[in-house]
């Protein structure tokens, strides 16, 4: 059995992590954005980020579907491509695989419980699921840790 060279130039992979973490992130924006698109299906509302029947000086009524869903799915989209630049930079300056794999993998468990566990509890266990709290702190350390390592990755660049 003959095994055939590959034809033209052989690129060596220059963002592995960056690739691999791509799947379950874009996975979970879809599951996020199709939760939005079946609230308004359901309700026949195409326009706007609440549902005409929700009461805004009604508190003891629960949260508004698709304004939670609307949510889960901005909060999800203002962290995580921070996050993938941040990681790119990392990566394409040598930082070490495990460290982002597992900052990597600990965003992705804080954004689901920030959805998940947070917003769309809001309201059955207290004004917010424990997720929620959980979850944005969480995220803002993990983007921090990103940022300062990139720092730390090029302070040889600044002399330091």
């Amino acid at each position: 059995m003959t095994t055939m060279a590959p034809i033209g130039i052989t690129v060596p992979k220059l963002l592995p992590i960056a690739g691999t973490w791509a799947v379950p992130f874009v996975l979970y924006n879809t599951i996020l954005s199709s939760r939005i698109v079946s609230t308004r299906i359901q309700n026949d509302y195409y326009c706007g980020d609440k549902l005409p029947s929700s009461s805004p000086t009604n508190t003891k009524t629960p949260p508004d579907v698709l304004q939670t869903a609307t949510r889960c799915h901005a909060n999800f989209l203002e962290n995580v491509p921070l996050a993938f630049i941040l990681l790119i930079i990392a990566e394409l300056n040598g930082g070490n695989r495990k460290a982002l794999n597992y900052m990597m993998g600990t965003l992705f468990a804080l954004r689901i419980a920030h959805a998940e566990l947070g917003l769309k509890l809001q309201g059955k266990f207290g004004d917010n699921g424990v997720g929620r709290p959980l979850g944005y702190f969480g995220s803002i350390g993990v983007l921090g840790a990103l940022g300062g390592y990139c720092g730390w990755l090029v302070a040889g660049y600044w002399g330091f």
